[in-house]
This record gives C-alpha cells, structure tokens and sequence, in this order.
C-alpha cells in the first residue's frame, strides 16, 4: 500500500473526517502511487488517520474515503457506498418527482460522482481521477440498482482539467437519451436535454424553492430571470400567476422553456419569453419603468472560489440592485447563489447593500437551500453551496 504522511499539525481536519488533504499538508510519499490510486495517510506521529485517493495533479492531493483501518477500499466498498447512497432517496421518488440526484460527492462519500436521475435515464459527472478508475465499476452498479434505459455522461468539467483528466462525453450504458426526455418534478412536466442542455440537463437541486417561490405568485406579475428550462415560471404558472415574464441568453433554454408550457398544457398568453443577457434586460425595464409584484434571481456561478468572491460579490450586488429597483412596496425578490464561497450571512450583506443603492428598505422573510437529495455533510460545510433569500420590499 501507498502511504501518505502529513506535516506536523496538519492533520486535525482529517481526524474530525474532512475528505480532503490539500497537497502542502504532505510531507512525504512513500512508494510510487499513480492518480486516482488508493493510499493510506499518516500523521507525523505514524498513526493511521483513513484510506483516500491520491492525485499529484491536483491542489487536493487525497480525497479521503474511509477512517477504519480494517475495511478495505475495494469494489465492494465501492458498490456498498453506492448502494447506500441510492437507498436513501428512494422514498423522493414519486408519480409527482421522477428527477432526482442519486449521488451528491463527498456528501456521499464518492468524492468526484454526481449521479442525477431524469425518469428513465441517469446522468453522472466524474470531477476526480479515483472515481474516473471505478467508472465501470459504478456504472455496473447503478444498472443494477435503478436499471436505467441509458446513462450517459457529462464530464465536461473544469475540475477535470485539474485531475489531469481529459473531458468525457457520451453513452456508457444502454439507449441514447432522445432530443427531449420527459419529467416531472412537482406534478409539472418538463422536456430537458440531456445530452446538450446546461450540465446534467437540469437543476433539481431548486425542486423545493420552486415550490415555495410559487406560492407568493397567485395573481402576481412575475418575472423570472435565467429560467433556463422554467422551473420558476412554470411552477408560478401552475399557482395562479396573472403574468410572467421569462429571461435567458440561450435559445436552447427560451426554446425548452416553451415546449414545457406547452407539454403542461398551460395558457401561455400571459406568459413571454425573452432571449436576452439579463443584465442588460433589467436595466431596459428600468428606463421603460416596468413594475413587477414577485422577481426571482437565480444566476449561474459568480464565485467558483475564494479568490473571486469579491468580484462576485459586486455581480451580485449589481444585479440584485436592478431587481430591487423594479419592486414597489410589497414586491417580493427571491435571489439565489450557487457559489459555494458565497456564504449566507455575506450574502445577506450583499443584498444589503443592493437594497441601499437602489433606495429600497427591506426585509427577509425566508431562506432558502438545497433539498435533502443534496446534503450537506457535516464534516464537509463546502458542501453547501446554494443559498437564497425571499425579501420583501416595505
């Protein structure tokens, strides 16, 4: 076996069951492991902490994997973490919610798999070279589990590229996911891309907070900014909106959008769809003097690290500060960040001083978080990355 040891004093982390050893906590390698190999890691003091997987390449040098020195990380282990992964979604899916994600990372302890079900496909993400070596072996045991018509991948990654692993794309079990697979999430159905839509095809970490935005939108005049496929806006429909407009940059998206109003079935004569930046969209509704009574933010990553959370942080203020300025007193904002380096209190602060610029007092009345197929482990807080706010204006 492969060893690891660690500096003095680096090791308190991995004894309170962080999965990860960042590359200037090791003092010495002791044999010759290749990437994605499993390894054993010692303190300065030669006492075990736990199994990992090691990478040369990447700032995470060890993800680590099990903490008792007498279970061996082997393809039963392998298959029994995925196994229980499964298991404990089980109950989420329903005649209402046919998409759901099986596997959540490090949450899982599968550091690198995301694994996401859209009725009756899967698909997955390998961001970590232990996983890329055990791919076959995962992919064996998720048809076994769920015995999907197809699973196709989506490892085009930025993580990858730290991995020292190439982008992987494409088919690894059964029939190719058509144009358009149907879900249903919520009791709405929706057609996502898997293959060519943003990432895995669709959000479903934002299941709950659709919900719940949607019912502040009952005879309301919405709008939905980067509604990608619609989620909000179909949900809002669904619950009684008098009109909603929705906003994206892609035509894929405004296109998915307009198939799932009408998959629904729903009146789409109070509904508009908008092929444009959103920034730029806001700030023309602002010069128009457009009002609306419920406005949900919901942006890609502005901060995918510390480094650039400052940066990010001046988006997002700038961004909320147009929505803001588009509310009358009782208008509602529901804003949301997927950037794990954006915390919630700082996020609080941001909307703050969105709020100040745009002249507006403010309250928040609800926050919001990822739903339970998307845990956050309480030895990994990166883990819990989407946040969000419901603030009214008074």
């Amino acid at each position: 076996m492969n060893e690891i040891t660690l500096h003095k004093g680096k090791d308190k982390a991995a004894w309170q069951l962080h999965p990860w050893i960042f590359s200037g906590a090791i003092k010495r390698v002791n044999g010759s492991p290749e990437n994605g190999a499993v390894v054993s890691v010692f303190n300065a003091e030669s006492e075990f902490i736990a199994y990992g997987v090691y990478n040369a390449n990447s700032r995470v040098a060890v993800r680590l994997l099990e903490w008792n020195p007498d279970i061996a990380i082997d393809e039963l282990w392998w298959r029994d973490r995925l196994r229980r992964a499964v298991h404990l979604r089980k109950h989420l899916l329903t005649e209402e919610n046919d998409t759901v994600r099986l596997v959540f990372a490090e949450a899982d302890f599968l550091p690198g798999l995301i694994v996401d079900k859209y009725a009756d496909y899967l698909s997955i993400q390998v961001h970590s070279s232990g996983l890329e070596k055990v791919k076959s072996v995962i992919v064996d045991e998720l048809v076994g589990l769920v015995a999907p018509m197809g699973i196709y991948e989506r490892s085009d990654l930025k993580s990858r590229e730290h991995e020292g692993l190439a982008d992987a794309n494409g088919l690894l079990y059964g029939e190719l996911p058509p144009e358009f697979v149907r879900v249903v999430e919520n009791g709405i159905q929706y057609q996502i891309n898997i293959v060519e839509g943003q990432k895995s095809g669709f959000y479903c970490d934002q299941r709950e907070n659709r919900w719940l935005t949607a019912q502040y939108s009952r005879d309301k005049r919405v709008l939905d900014c980067f509604c990608y496929s619609g989620g909000f806006t179909l949900n809002a429909i669904r619950h009684g909106a008098s009109a909603v407009v929705s906003v994206d940059s892609s035509a894929l998206a405004v296109e998915t959008l307009r198939k799932n109003i009408e998959t629904n079935g729903f009146d789409a004569s109070n509904h508009t769809a908008i092929q444009s930046d959103v920034n730029k969209y806001l700030r023309q509704l602002g010069e128009e003097g457009q009002r609306f009574d419920v406005i949900i933010l919901d942006p890609p990553k502005y901060a995918p690290s510390r480094s650039t959370l400052e940066k990010a942080s001046r988006a997002y203020k700038d961004l909320n500060r147009r929505g803001l300025m588009l509310l009358e007193s009782g208008g509602l904002l529901a804003t949301f960040s997927c950037s794990g380096a954006m915390d919630i209190d700082t996020f609080k602060q941001v909307i703050a001083w969105a709020a100040l610029d745009a002249g507006k007092e403010i309250q928040f009345i609800r926050q919001f978080t990822q739903p339970e197929d998307h845990p956050i482990r309480a030895s990994f807080p990166e883990g819990e990355y989407l946040k969000g706010l419901l603030v009214r204006v008074v």
